[in-house]
């Protein structure tokens, strides 16, 4: 496969070409209520083509690997009937390199009839809850392995493996409807898919005790965000805005996001990293064979860096970062995210809500939605904080702001980093691509909250 790559990327009129093959295989179980609705393993085999000529990409993929060169010259043409400048990438060395999978248990060595019975388990737990009206499971695992070949001298194999699972549990009392969920993931690993019965019984019966739980008034509240909730709003209202393709192309994000401008206190430090090792965002390479790097995003309370291409970074006049990614061979890479988070100061949880007079604990989330600098985020529950004391179970709350004024009212953060490895990052038609988020506890102060 070497000598075909190497042979087909030679002879071409072009300023950069890469080449990508890749092979996977994957396992997917879905449950519908007490049904097992989708059980199935897929293997795929294909790749893809990139040509920059005179600033212009051209791009295919394929499923057959026969005639790559032709493939090779097809993305050429291609490229040349866009181009119209100067091409741009930022400069990195050639590498060349085998990357092993990171695997503590494989989850292709399990098998098919092992993952169902134990989900099978996990759902006969859910169902043993009274008041349950109906729920939703899905696991997921998939190995994938990436061969990238460009003109420029570097091949890269690559091998990754993914896990992720996601439980849903909806409580019903008359009219009243409420839901809990939970959801892990692992680079490579799949004991955390053992052992779950007690947090999926918990689960379950936190949908159910959201049933007599008190409405939140509305208004502006001190709010404790857990570090799955903190990590989730790092990622979608902050994270998003850091990727320096929607920087590039937007001015008034150009506006806000410069260099050196401050976002919050000296205690608050965001980073994105492939580079940060063993979870599901981790890389070695990206798409682009960039090394996966760790970047501060925000340092000290002050913007000093963005994600990128290695095109967004010649264009910016900036070093890339590793962040190119492409969901699979189907795809063009694009910056994304790898695993975001805050970074942990002293602070304990006591510390944290011990000034509290009233204020609201919010945990997990359901979901929500960004606009340029706004967000809309649903907590899973919550909790009234009074006197520096968690009380009553509240239904699940909206928090809603401007991000930059929500980092400059962050005013403490704990030191109990943890990472949320169970979800999954959706840009550009490309999702849901393995990503990691996470925080310490966070307080923030005049918040805006909402029933949810």
């Amino acid at each position: 496969m070497r000598d075909q790559i190497t042979e087909a990327l030679k002879g071409h009129n072009a300023d950069y070409i890469e080449i990508r093959i890749e092979e996977g295989d994957a396992t997917r179980l879905q449950y519908r209520g007490r049904e097992l609705e989708d059980i199935g393993r897929t293997t795929s085999l294909g790749g893809n083509v990139r040509a920059l000529v005179r600033g212009g990409w051209g791009f295919i993929s394929f499923n057959d690997l026969s005639g790559l060169k032709e493939k090779v010259e097809k993305a050429v043409r291609q490229a040349r009937l866009v181009g119209k400048e100067e091409s741009k990438l930022a400069s990195v060395e050639p590498v060349v390199d085998i990357v092993a999978p990171e695997m503590a248990m494989d989850p292709s060595a399990v098998p098919l009839a092992r993952k169902k019975g134990i989900l099978d388990e996990y759902n006969d737990v859910i169902w043993s809850t009274p008041k349950i009206q109906t729920s939703t499971i899905m696991y997921a695992d998939r190995h994938k392995k990436v061969i990238f070949a460009s003109t420029e001298g570097s091949y890269i194999e690559q091998a990754k493996v993914d896990v992720m699972a996601r439980f849903n549990a909806v409580a019903r009392e008359g009219n009243d409807v409420q839901q809990a969920s939970l959801s892990l993931g692992s680079n490579g690993d799949y004991r955390l898919m053992e052992g779950l019965h007690s947090e999926v019984g918990e689960m379950a019966r936190r949908a159910v005790e959201l049933l007599s739980a008190a409405q939140l008034k509305g208004g502006e509240y001190t709010v404790i965000c857990d570090p799955v909730l903190a990590g989730v709003f790092v990622h979608e209202a902050f994270g998003h805005l850091s990727e320096s393709d929607f920087v590039y192309e937007n001015e008034r994000m150009r506006e806000i996001m410069v260099l050196g401008r401050r976002f919050g206190g000296k205690h608050l430090d965001i980073v994105d990293g492939a580079a940060v090792p063993g979870l599901r965002g981790s890389y070695k390479y990206d798409d682009e064979g960039v090394p996966g790097t760790k970047t501060y995003l925000i340092r000290e309370g002050v913007l000093t860096g963005r994600l990128h291409s290695r095109e967004t970074a010649a264009k910016m006049g900036e070093a890339p970062t590793g962040n190119a990614r492409a969901l699979d061979y189907s795809f063009q890479p694009i910056v994304r995210m790898t695993n975001t988070y805050i970074e942990p100061r002293a602070a304990s949880f006591e510390d944290l809500i011990s000034e509290i007079k009233e204020g609201v604990y919010a945990r997990n989330w359901y979901g929500g939605m960004t606009s340029m600098e706004m967000f809309t985020f649903s907590a899973g529950e919550a909790h009234m904080i009074r006197n520096g004391k968690i009380e009553e179970l509240l239904r699940p709350v909206m928090l809603s702001g401007n991000v930059f004024t929500t980092l400059e009212n962050i005013d403490a953060i704990g030191n109990d980093l943890d990472m949320n490895q169970g979800g999954g990052c959706g840009k550009g038609g490309q999702m849901p691509l393995p990503v990691s988020n996470g925080s310490p506890h966070i307080r923030i102060r005049k918040c805006l909250l909402g029933g949810g």
